[in-house]
């Protein structure tokens, strides 16, 4: 596959993996991928469900936010994807969704504990955008939430949703995930009694040991095995 190809084709596995995962919200959510030379991103077009999304539904779009190539049509909050790029040329990858738990925790004034292993993924803790609960579609209100994120991996948009990047669409799914499951964890952590979260030292300590690329890039074949397992795959190409 040519480069932008294989990109369009992360993406649309980026969202079936959400999808398997509980992040289906009817036809909301959103991932993308920046190209390798940085002029454009590919982009989840709108009006489908992660769960239904192939690589001919991801668009290509410049770095002004405008739909530059493919059929279909352009989410309104495309703005969160422009204005991250811009800031974080670290990010090659976004994603915005509305898992359950992760989004409850939005809603909340409770922060993030260290009380597993997944949460340790985010040692920085998360940005909170705090300005408005509506959509995000101005690139004013997009900034505003990329300056939320700060250099994190994620920012909690207060009683709306998520949005995660990650250096590429592979880190960028597992990152989305793990936020979800630390959050669930924590939930039942503290139905069962007080919390006992790590140190932060020790945070700091385990964090490279517990996620490094190579690891990565095996969670992501296996996921793509999970859905195909699953029958999830359908109409999509053989390869990952």
């Amino acid at each position: 596959m040519t480069g932008e190809r294989a990109l369009k084709t992360r993406v649309a596995w980026a969202c079936r993996i959400l999808a398997m995962d509980g992040h289906v919200d009817l036809t909301l959510g959103h991932v993308s991928a920046r190209s390798r030379d940085d002029d454009v991103y590919y982009m989840k077009c709108k009006d489908l469900g992660l769960d239904e999304v192939t690589p001919d539904d991801i668009l290509t779009v410049d770095m002004d936010g405008n739909k530059v190539g493919d059929e279909g049509e352009l989410h309104l909050e495309a703005a969160l994807h422009t204005e991250v790029y811009k800031v974080r040329p670290d990010v090659g990858a976004v994603v915005h969704t509305h898992p359950p738990f992760t989004t409850a925790l939005s809603g909340t004034m409770a922060p993030l504990e260290y009380v597993s292993h997944d949460a340790v993924l985010f040692p920085d803790g998360l940005g909170v955008f705090e300005e408005t609960p509506e959509l995000i579609t101005l690139p004013e209100q997009g900034k505003a939430v990329a300056k939320a994120l700060g250099a994190r991996r994620a920012v909690l948009m207060r009683n709306h949703g998520v949005l995660v990047v990650g250096q590429d669409v592979p880190w960028a799914v597992l990152a989305a995930l793990t936020l979800e499951r630390a959050v669930r964890l924590q939930m039942i952590a503290s139905a069962l009694g007080p919390l006992s979260p790590i140190p932060t030292d020790m945070v700091q300590r385990l964090h490279p040991d517990k996620y490094r690329d190579s690891f990565t890039e095996r969670y992501w074949e296996y996921l793509i095995r999970c859905v195909r397992r699953r029958g999830l795959d359908d109409g999509m190409p053989p390869e990952a």
